[in-house]
């Protein structure tokens, strides 16, 4: 417990100061972070003997981010895309000199951690940038991460006090309904705090960015136990004594983030 604790502290502090940093340390951490999750993605898919594109696929997940990067950085040109094309039909050409048993399956993991990792990360970075007109705005991925760190404690305390109806047992044994809803309670709690201070967005719109973080988180969490239930693993890694991975650590990201900018886009535009 000790050692969890310890290494909470100083991970939140290198995201905090990841975000308080500027647009180009923001962009930084979260390209390496999301690197290193779907390093961990691929780690684990070979627990089930399948082999994807490690290398071709980082490459290309560096490429996609950079890509959005520039979007938002410089004067953002469609031909940046073309890069994509030779890196993503490598992996279909790579597969003819690997004589693998299952070249399709292998394939389909290479991609799928595209969808499920690089992508998710690239919503959550979006947010920096919602306020278009302004650069980068650290205040909706502080907000984000926030109610996402509220919504965890409030379904422990309340599940651990409360909890007797089973969330979803199948995946994850220990969530409870009593614990889903005290994490809406203490997220939207957090999202009527952010609001005192973050008057770009009025308290109705914080507080649905707050229930759609505390529901999709649950259920990012739930995907990725899943995930590691299918393959019969505790953990996506061991970077984070106590913790896992960093893939453990933003599985609710995974799910929430893509939904809560497309929320946030479509009200606030």
């Amino acid at each position: 417990m000790k050692t969890r604790a310890i290494t909470a502290f100083f991970f939140t502090l290198v995201m905090l100061a990841s975000i308080f940093f500027g647009a180009y340390t923001f962009t930084f951490f979260y390209l390496l972070l999301s690197l290193v999750a779907l390093t961990e993605f691929y780690k684990l898919i070979k627990t089930a003997g399948y082999k994807p594109q490690v290398g071709i696929g980082v490459v290309t997940s560096a490429v996609i981010f950079l890509v959005l990067a520039s979007y938002f950085f410089l004067t953002f040109e469609t031909r940046y895309l073309l890069l994509l094309i030779p890196l993503i039909f490598s992996v279909f050409i790579s597969e003819l000199y690997k004589k693998e048993a299952s070249p399709f399956g292998d394939i389909s993991y290479t991609f799928a951690g595209f969808i499920y990792v690089t992508i998710p990360f690239c919503f959550f970075y979006s947010l920096g940038f919602v306020f278009s007109d302004e650069g980068y705005n650290f205040h909706l991925p502080l907000a984000f991460l926030l109610m996402l760190w509220a919504s965890d404690t409030g379904a422990y305390l309340f599940g651990r006090k409360l909890g007797k109806t089973k969330l979803f047992e199948r995946h994850s044994p220990k969530k409870s309904w009593e614990g889903f809803f005290g994490g809406v309670f203490t997220s939207v709690l957090v999202a009527f705090i952010i609001s005192l201070f973050f008057k770009e967005i009025s308290l109705a719109v914080w507080i649905g960015m707050a229930v759609l973080v505390v529901t999709f988180g649950t259920l990012g969490d739930l995907v990725e136990s899943m995930l590691k239930r299918n393959l019969n693993v505790k953990d996506s890694g061991n970077i984070l004594p106590g913790h896992g991975g960093i893939l453990d650590r933003f599985d609710g990201l995974l799910i929430a983030a893509p939904i809560v900018f497309t929320y946030l886009y479509l009200v606030l535009n």
